[in-house]
């Protein structure tokens, strides 16, 4: 069982690699999150693997993944094997930690976890890398699954091969809270005159908060995944000033339509 979040892709391609190799079913955070259930629960098979991907936002996981753990019930739990891997720019703080004490408090245990470095989305602070290098990182991500899968099949526990960064406590218990609190606000989104009203923003987003009516409105719930941004035909989505004549990124091994939270409207 493979519980995936995923702004841009990244973390998809991941979360799908990992279900394929390990023959997991796969499930999106964002969509069950938007059911609006009291208790997310979940029937384990025998020998069935719980696997968690997402990418780190402030050296944290997404709020949404957090809370979706919070409700999460999972039945039939006999110390399954449970993984790990978090999609980053560079480094992830304290985020395994954290991962850990959530599961805990669940009775679950934590037996690996992973970090890969893919490339940018995140275009408020800095800009996309070069074509180059996201192939350079992609294709590194290939051998880091490889390794990953190895290391799942054998059900190796205490497994943590993860790059925290300098200050790592900081990173996540202080920073992370910080960020939550003050910069995922909607109130800098806009859409410019470029904007064809295509609703593509609004299938994106995972939380379910823009409404298109000839151009987008955001609501108040934000992850600052960036999708509405960076799937954006017409690069019409801007942040302030903060994104303009800056790149877009995408996977480009995952369809637009795999992104969607949000059916055809």
């Amino acid at each position: 069982m493979v519980f995936y979040f995923s702004g841009t892709g990244n973390s998809l391609y991941v979360a799908k690699n990992i279900a394929l190799k390990q023959n997991e079913e796969i499930i999106s955070i964002a969509k069950e999150i938007n059911l609006s259930k009291e208790v997310y629960e979940y029937n384990l098979k025998l020998n069935e693997k719980i696997i968690f991907v997402f990418p780190i936002y402030s050296w944290a996981p997404p709020k949404m993944v957090l809370e979706f753990i919070d409700k999460l019930k999972i039945n039939n739990y006999q110390g399954n094997y449970i993984s790990s891997i978090a999609t980053c720019g560079e480094n992830i703080g304290n985020t395994m930690e954290l991962l850990s004490k959530k599961l805990q408090e669940k009775n679950l245990k934590l037996n690996s976890g992973f970090s890969i470095a893919m490339p940018n989305n995140y275009i408020i602070f800095g800009d996309v890398y070069k074509k180059e290098k996201n192939e350079e990182l992609i294709n590194n991500c290939n051998v880091i699954l490889e390794n990953i899968n190895n290391l799942i099949s054998n059900l190796e526990r205490d497994k943590f091969n993860v790059e925290k960064g300098s200050l790592p406590k900081l990173l996540t218990f202080i920073i992370n809270p910080m960020f939550n609190k003050f910069a995922i606000s909607t109130k800098k989104f806009y859409a410019n005159d470029d904007c064809i009203g295509c609703k593509v923003c609004e299938k994106v987003c995972n939380n379910n908060c823009i409404k298109v009516n000839k151009k987008p409105v955001w609501g108040e719930s934000c992850s600052q995944c960036l999708a509405c941004i960076n799937y954006c035909p017409k690069k019409a989505i801007q942040y302030g000033k903060s994104t303009l004549n800056k790149g877009r990124y995408t996977n480009p091994n995952i369809k637009l339509e795999e992104m969607f939270v949000r059916g055809v409207i």
